[in-house]
């Protein structure tokens, strides 16, 4: 027995002395808060206080907290309290997943420096990892918690008011996650997975193995009882939930096996052998080698092309042309929460809880696998620990609905970190070559781009990434003619899949380091140049698309003062670097169908319930939905209850990805909260302006001088169970694209751009960023303080794609070799919001999520060119492809 003191109270607890405090905390004690996100130390996610001294749990064994003190976040602290509230004032936790690690150690550093500046909060947190904010907003928390002072929440939360989020005092009491809830008595399931990239195998006798102690039972991929393959995008469904042999890439599932909840879960001991098999590395390898997929000749998974006008024509003509070449990783999403959830079954219904982007999607999918209808899968997301796309794709939901369907019982699965990082999707590395083309003005003329996109052994997203590439290549600038082909090619790599962008990161490295010397050519400020050619109302896209709201211009020009300061601080400053780069995104699926579902219910009881189906990762839908609906309705978001979501309850919203959810279930939930308030003025005989206000269970519409007064209980209840409800869908209008992707791909598009200060170290061939001026068009501003947050977030997302993050199978998978930004890496932020409504979008509103991330890593590069003249050609620019550079400038 262990004894010790926990949250102020004192426990005992039968533990082996050497176990993970982590793990006594979380699997004997029922503390969760406390979150596991490498248990090697390297990420911080479950610092606790031992004897107020913040320590990694995962790293101290159980017996060293005997006739100690221990607090988690479960505790209370002076401290503690004052950093919940600055955390919720300042926007400081967006998934939530880093969180309680942050609040802990915060509150450890504010009994030892009481009013810390925000140099010495960023070192004394620089050990716990975010992957979402880009960690300003947690410094100013911290430091705002130490003065006391914290800014007063606006009333009402309206559309344009930075509220906290609807979700917050969750986020920052320690959120319930994909590893935080299962039933009692549940399997612990593990995977066997493959140690090669590409392998034969062959599993041997697995009666022994099946009686051994623990072992529950085992499956392999003659045990799926349905359609043994899955793709984000059905037709292309390829991949299987348990691979038959050969494997196709390091990580792959190969088998299961699941464990008696008390049972130590040991795979050594599984009866497989291997046999290393050719692994295709690169495209161009892959392009003139065996088949990995038989109907896919030259390992081509498709290809996207956009084709306007004659680009080879206008290039020949034109005063300037330059071409180059760039090449880009494969990028681990690194989100803090490995992949981890729960199943069980309610009568004839197989319930999933688990973290993901994309409930109806993983609905469908598990479904598909195990062969059941639709109907009989539900799944519940848990609160999501950092997606960015990966967790689009489905990972363990069929494994785990296999184990509960097969067995009956309810089990549990969380990956380890490593395993996590193998099995997972990444960012498509990508080579690109191209040609751009201005007149002797400085007006682009042409562009020809070919791009090769490794999307690994299966298509995920693949497709997707060819597609949007070709249109978004041009930049958000006027190209008349335009000739731009994406290919995404197999090979034995990590499946490549959806990451912040869909492959529009690689192609602007591409596009904006080349217009840096193209403006150069013309003898023209990088920065005017852009302008110059900045996409305007009534101009055609590459794809042929007359746009409208075009909010780059005003971006650019918003940066005008803040790159003329730079340039002149840098002037004749050895190593002093200035870098601008520009972005556009369609928000939504590229010329698909794209539909939301939001309903809302008014209770007897006098309830305003929001059925809201969109996962909030951190991004913020949970509170802007709200917010869009609650304007809608003309109520305040305090009446409010969120429910969902969850595929029983709550309406399709869609997946949280391709900056779609403010925008498209915006509309949705803006239409909801119309047709329930027209349905109100209607019963009251009210004019469109009447207020109306909640007193109880007694709705109060004031329509002038007028007051009429509905008893909701006295209302016969609707066949949704409410006295009154709406529910509303919304699918942006698009086209499909013809053959030259001519069409209308996306209702709207969001733009931005990004100032860059940096400092070059020419003899080590260290970046240290200075500063970062980012001024994004929103369309309108739902919440202006989440806005500011997920542009601070993808910032610092940008900085790891240029100068650190490249995954490397076998070498970088976890959070020790891979390195993603800390807090001594991310600059001072200054954001500029510009507003540029568009009359598709909800009050005006625009997609933010992925913009935000795109011209950052292309601006560094410019920067380090201005400061060196070193062209960096393959990100990251790691200190020794700086150095390789400026050798070649030497």
């Amino acid at each position: 027995m262990i004894a010790f003191t926990l949250n102020g109270r004192k426990v005992e607890v039968e533990a082996p002395p050497t176990e993970r405090l982590s793990e006594t905390l979380r699997e004997r004690l029922g503390l969760v808060g406390t979150k596991v996100g490498c248990d090697a130390g390297d990420c911080g996610a479950c610092t606790v206080l031992l004897d107020g001294a913040a320590v990694c749990a995962c790293l101290t064994p159980a017996a060293r907290a005997t006739g100690r003190e221990v607090l988690t976040i479960e505790g209370e602290t002076p401290e503690l309290s004052r950093l919940r509230e600055a955390f919720l004032a300042y926007g400081a936790a967006q998934c939530g997943i880093c969180t309680p690690g942050m609040l802990l150690t915060a509150a450890e550093y504010l009994t030892r420096n009481a009013k810390p500046s925000a140099e010495e909060v960023e070192t004394a947190l620089g050990g716990v990892l975010c992957r979402c904010t880009g960690y300003r907003s947690i410094i100013a928390a911290v430091v705002a918690a130490g003065q006391g002072v914290l800014p007063d929440a606006p009333p009402g939360g309206s559309v344009g008011q930075a509220v906290p989020r609807v979700d917050g005092a969750a986020k920052v009491a320690g959120d319930s996650f994909g590893a935080d809830e299962w039933p009692e008595g549940a399997l612990i399931v593990k995977a066997v997975r493959s140690p090669h990239a590409h392998a034969a195998f062959e599993i041997g006798d697995l009666t022994a193995f099946r009686a051994r102690p623990g072992v529950a039972a085992v499956f392999t991929a003659a045990d799926i009882p349905g359609r043994n393959a899955f793709s984000v995008i059905p037709p292309f469904a390829d991949q299987p939930a348990i691979a038959a042999s050969p494997a196709r890439f390091r990580g792959e599932c190969v088998a299961l096996v699941a464990f008696e909840p008390d049972a130590e879960p040991d795979l050594s001991a599984f009866p497989i052998s291997w046999t290393k098999l050719p692994a295709l590395a690169s495209p161009g390898e892959a392009e003139h080698s065996p088949l990995i997929h038989p109907n896919r000749p030259g390992n081509l998974l498709i290809e996207g092309r956009v084709i306007k006008g004659d680009a080879t024509t206008a290039l020949a003509s034109s005063a300037h042309v330059v071409e180059g070449t760039m090449t880009t990783a494969f990028v681990e999403h690194a989100y803090i929460e490995p992949e981890a959830g729960a199943a069980w079954m309610k009568g004839d219904t197989l319930v999933i809880r688990a973290c993901t982007q994309a409930p109806g999607m993983d609905r469908e999918d598990t479904a598909a696998i195990l062969g059941l209808p639709v109907d009989r899968v539900r799944i519940i997301p848990s609160a999501v620990g950092g997606g960015f796309g990966s967790k689009l794709d489905i990972s363990l939901q069929p494994l785990i609905g296999l184990v509960t369907l097969k067995t009956g019982r309810p089990c549990r699965m969380v990956y380890l970190r490593h395993e996590s990082m193998t099995s997972t999707t990444k960012r498509h590395p990508a080579e690109m070559r191209g040609r751009i083309g201005c007149d002797v003005t400085g007006r682009i003329t042409g562009m020809e781009f070919e791009g090769r996109f490794n999307t690994g052994a299966y298509s995920s997203w693949g497709p997707t990434v060819a597609n949007r590439v070709p249109v978004h290549v041009s930049g958000p600038y006027l190209t008349p003619h335009i000739t731009a082909k994406a290919r995404a090619i197999h090979t034995h790599g990590p499946v490549s899949g959806a990451f912040r962008g869909f492959g529009v990161p690689q192609g602007a490295l591409w596009q904006e380091t080349l217009y840096d010397r193209l403006a150069e050519k013309a003898g023209i400020d990088r920065l005017e140049f852009r302008i110059l050619n900045a996409l305007r109302d009534g101009d055609g896209s590459a794809t042929g698309q007359v746009l409208q709201a075009v909010g780059i211009h005003d971006c650019l020009t918003a940066l005008r003062p803040h790159w003329e300061r730079a340039l002149a601080e840098a002037k004749d400053q050895p190593g002093r670097g200035v870098g601008v780069a520009s972005c556009w995104y369609g928000c939504g699926n590229t010329a698909l169908p794209n539909p939301s579902t939001i309903r809302i219910g008014l209770s007897r009881q006098g309830e305003v319930i929001l059925h809201q189906g969109a996962t909030d990762i951190g991004q913020g839908s949970n509170t802007v939905i709200a917010q869009i609906a609650a304007e809608a309705l003309g109520l305040p978001l305090a009446t409010f209850r969120l429910i969902g979501p969850d595929t029983a309850l709550t309406p399709d919203a869609g997946k949280t990805s391709a900056s779609r959810q403010t925008f498209v279930t915006g509309r949705a939930a803006k239409a909801a909260g119309e047709a329930l308030r027209a349905a109100i003025l209607r019963l009251a005989n009210a004019g469109t302006g009447a207020a109306i206000s909640l007193e109880g269970a007694t709705l109060a519409i004031r329509d002038g001088a007028t007051l009429r007064r509905i008893e909701l209980a006295a209302l016969q209840p609707d066949a949704r169970g409410y006295a009154l409800s709406a529910e509303e869908t919304y699918d942006p209008p698009t086209s499909a694209l013809d053959a030259d992707g001519q069409g209308k791909p996306y209702a709207l598009y969001g733009y931005g751009a990004q100032v860059v200060e940096l400092e070059v170290d020419r003899a080590l061939g260290t970046v240290k960023l200075i500063k970062i001026t980012a001024a994004h068009d929103v369309g309108r501003a739902i919440n202006p303080m989440l806005a500011q947050g997920q542009i601070e977030g993808g910032i610092a997302q940008g900085i790891g794609l240029a100068l650190m993050e490249e995954y490397l199978p076998g070498r970088t998978e976890n959070l020790h070799d891979y390195l993603i930004p800390t807090f001594g890496d991310v600059p001072p932020i200054e954001s500029l919001l510009i507003e540029v409504p568009d009359p598709e979008g909800p009050y005006g509103a625009k997609g933010l999520g992925e913009h935000v991330l795109i011209p950052t890593a292309p601006a560094i590069l410019n920067a380090i060119r201005h400061a060196t003249g070193a062209e960096i050609t393959r990100v990251p620019a790691l200190p020794h492809r700086v150095q390789e550079a400026l050798g070649a400038t030497a």
